[in-house]
């Protein structure tokens, strides 16, 4: 190899290139072998079609008692609206049984490919959120359980809860499988364009304004334009306008709203302000001066989502020289519920310094672009994560959507999905397995319709329980 360079008095001169050695973290060169034919190569251990297989053994903890495992050092009052919330449809209780899900898919085959997945990837876990100019993102919104394992994981949970929720809307079977399909379809071929692409190319490839014509989702536009609308208006200051109220001092403070939001007594306040000293270390330095413009004025405790009710959960709300709100909320950061199964799947421990710095830097390791001022601290002991609150949040509900829209919903997220993995596992390898046909999509497919069944099972069995008494289950909040 020949280096060219030109001198200070303008002269060309030719020498030898320099061979340097290699930086921890980079490729080797010359490139040793092909990822492509890596990916090909382990079709021969675990053929696409095996992806089918749904094989649930006799030691499968049974669903309520997987509930109940699920509840162990939450808060109990709590317990009975977590219940309630997952009671409600069948797509509800897989939003709150992902640990559940896991033991299943640590049994079904997998490639050993390992990527920064999700851990929650359904349908309702992608939506819209403001970035640090105020424009609109779309992508995977939930990292509650993220960890590095199998990609196909995040895959299966996304296709069979786009079975789940096009069940709910009223479609017909063949929609709801066709969803399932059509979610695969799209990240195998996502896969196959990122490989194709260069490297810088591929990291910020499919740009939101391409979503729509890339994955074919055109039926979905008029939804998408209405959730984004009512995004730009979901902000901390609309948040705090509706559940503050002036005090004497021109202040605001939080207004109790139970039993999704109430104050808590002061000793519990200044123990999550204080926490507030540590997330400052975990944000980049040029963050700090937008936050030292504002001061603390109040914490409430507000109640989220569906599997992560019961944890300990915080909004804070800050005030600028102007009195305009920002609120934070800061979120407990609970172990993944992925992990015990990933050990049973063979895959090695990792790791985790803290459980808050786990869910951050999965977040950042799978997003195009995160909240600015994403971070983590702990609260008397607890590992927490923080960030924005209503910082400008829109979702599309898969399970309200019409027949015509389901399977456009299905090949968006699957697009995104594979965006979200391609941050952390090299595209060449997945796209050379994937492939161009659609055994894989087939085959998943199948998965899905055998596991949504699983789930309305598991559902029905909860549903039985609260009914009997066996769990407490609130409803209607």
């Amino acid at each position: 190899m020949t280096e060219v360079g030109v001198g200070a008095s303008g002269e060309v001169s030719v020498g030898v290139a320099r061979r340097l050695p290699r930086a921890r973290g980079f490729a080797e060169w010359p490139v040793q072998g092909s990822p492509k034919q890596e990916g090909k190569a382990l079709r021969k251990r675990v053929p696409r079609g095996a992806h089918t297989a749904l094989d649930l053994d006799g030691s499968r903890p049974d669903a309520v008692s997987a509930v109940e495992e699920s509840s162990r050092d939450r808060i109990p009052e709590l317990t009975p609206l977590r219940v309630g919330r997952m009671a409600a449809t069948p797509f509800a209780f897989l939003r709150g049984s992902a640990g559940l899900m896991a033991y299943d898919l640590a049994r079904t085959p997998m490639t050993r490919i390992r990527a920064q997945i999700c851990g929650d990837a359904h349908a309702a876990n992608f939506g819209l959120y403001g970035d640090a100019r105020g424009d609109l993102v779309i992508d995977l919104n939930d990292f509650d359980e993220t960890v590095q394992g199998p990609w196909e994981w995040d895959l299966k949970r996304l296709a069979a809860s786009l079975v789940l929720a096009g069940r709910e809307a009223g479609a017909d079977e063949d929609t709801c499988r066709g969803a399932a399909h059509g979610a695969v379809g799209a990240y195998r071929r996502t896969m196959r364009l990122l490989a194709r692409l260069p490297v810088l190319d591929a990291w910020n490839a499919i740009a939101d304004e391409e979503l729509v014509s890339h994955t074919d989702a055109h039926d979905l536009v008029g939804t998408l334009q209405r959730v984004s609308e009512k995004a730009r208006a979901n902000t901390s200051g609309r948040f705090a306008a509706k559940s503050t109220e002036q005090t004497e001092d021109g202040g605001r403070r939080f207004v109790d709203a139970p039993p999704v939001l109430r104050r808590v007594p002061d000793t519990e306040a200044a123990a999550v302000a204080g926490s507030l000293e540590g997330y400052l270390e975990s944000l980049s330095e040029d963050r700090l001066p937008l936050l030292s413009r504002h001061a603390v004025h109040d914490v409430a405790f507000r109640v989220v989502g569906t599997g992560s009710v019961g944890t300990r959960s915080y909004v804070v709300l800050l005030l600028d020289h102007r009195g305009e709100s920002l609120v934070l909320q800061v979120k407990e950061a609970r172990p993944s519920a992925l992990l015990p199964h990933l050990v049973t799947a063979g895959f090695e421990a990792p790791a985790v310094e803290h459980e808050g710095r786990r869910v951050v830097l999965g977040q950042k390791r799978m997003q195009v672009v995160s909240d600015i001022l994403l971070g983590w601290t702990s609260v008397e002991g607890r590992p927490f994560q923080v960030r924005q609150f209503r910082n400008r949040k829109g979702s599309v509900d898969p399970a309200a959507l019409a027949a015509d829209q389901i399977d456009d919903y299905g090949r968006m997220t699957g697009a995104l999905l594979a965006r979200a993995h391609s941050h952390s596992v090299d595209p060449r390898l997945v796209a050379g397995y994937c492939g161009k046909s659609e055994e894989l999509d087939e085959a998943m497919a199948a998965f899905a319709v055998a596991y949504a069944d699983r789930t309305e099972a598991d559902h029905a069995a909860l549903v039985a329980a609260v009914r009997s008494g066996r769990l407490a289950g609130e409803t209607g909040v």
